[in-house]
């Protein structure tokens, strides 16, 4: 888990949680020592995904299109109204250091991927704020029987360098369904497999869910050079089998349901 750093109240931070290879434009320009990764030329082979005819269409032309299953897009998924609501209400509470130049609110459980624990203890639930909006994700039937248990804000800005690497999230603990609201400016999610990447072109307002192959063999990531003003997006997890009824873990899941559905929580 990322540890909680001292919160920023300002677009640009002063400081960074990068760890590791993470990185962003706070500790390039800050921390004299810093060593950038060495990068290898490769090619690599770029492809626009078509909401439309849900097929990976070469950028250049050079290559056959092909099938790009697992990806469902709702544009407009919120109002400019609802819309301001809710980052005024983000707003208002506390925003803390993430790594490569992102910041975060979570709502959810404590969980240690690696030791494979979950703690409940500060756990209060989704935010009041999100009710109405898992309402309307629950009537497209793409997200039927949706009910997420943890919630993550996160607030990406040019001026931090704010990204996120290539990364598949855990399926241990989270379910088939990743769902993320885009809000304040567009974006592009780029889906790697080996030398492959698809561009998933992301409007202000619209939703995305990453279900099937593309949840489990395509990498996800928001790449520097596609945040172009601040972007904050939701994203929203369901429980994976294990927590669900006729699993192992089912009556831990079962209590982690009903205090996400209260819709009571706050950050932790």
């Amino acid at each position: 888990m990322t540890m909680m750093m001292a919160a920023d109240s300002s677009d640009g931070a002063a400081s960074c949680a990068c760890k590791g290879i993470r990185r962003c434009l706070i500790c390039e320009n800050f921390k004299a020592k810093v060593q950038l990764e060495a990068t290898e030329s490769k090619i690599v082979h770029h492809f626009v995904y078509n909401p439309e005819s849900r097929l990976a269409v070469s950028e250049d032309g050079s290559s056959d299109s092909f099938s790009f299953p697992g990806v469902f897009l709702w544009e407009d998924f919120i109002s400019e109204k609802e819309e301001k609501e809710l980052i005024n209400t983000m707003d208002q509470d506390q925003w803390n250091q993430s790594q490569s130049g992102r910041r975060k609110q979570d709502f959810g459980p404590k969980v240690n991927f690696k030791k494979r624990k979950v703690h409940v203890s500060t756990f209060s639930g989704l935010p009041a704020s999100s009710q109405k909006l898992v309402l309307r994700m629950q009537r497209e039937p793409t997200l039927a029987g949706f009910q997420p248990v943890e919630q993550c804000n996160l607030d990406y800005h040019p001026e931090r360098g704010s990204a996120i690497d290539p990364h598949l999230d855990d399926s241990w603990l989270w379910g088939e369904r990743l769902v993320t609201v885009n809000m304040l400016s567009n974006t592009t999610l780029t889906m790697s497999l080996e030398d492959v990447h698809v561009a998933v072109r992301l409007p202000r307002r619209s939703l995305v869910v990453i279900h099937g192959e593309a949840r489990h063999r395509w990498k996800h990531a928001i790449h520097r050079e596609d945040v172009h003003q601040r972007r904050v997006c939701s994203t929203y997890r369901e429980l994976s089998a294990e927590f669900l009824p006729g699993g192992q873990q089912a009556e831990l899941g079962a209590h982690l349901l009903d205090i996400a559905l209260s819709f009571r929580g706050t950050p932790i």
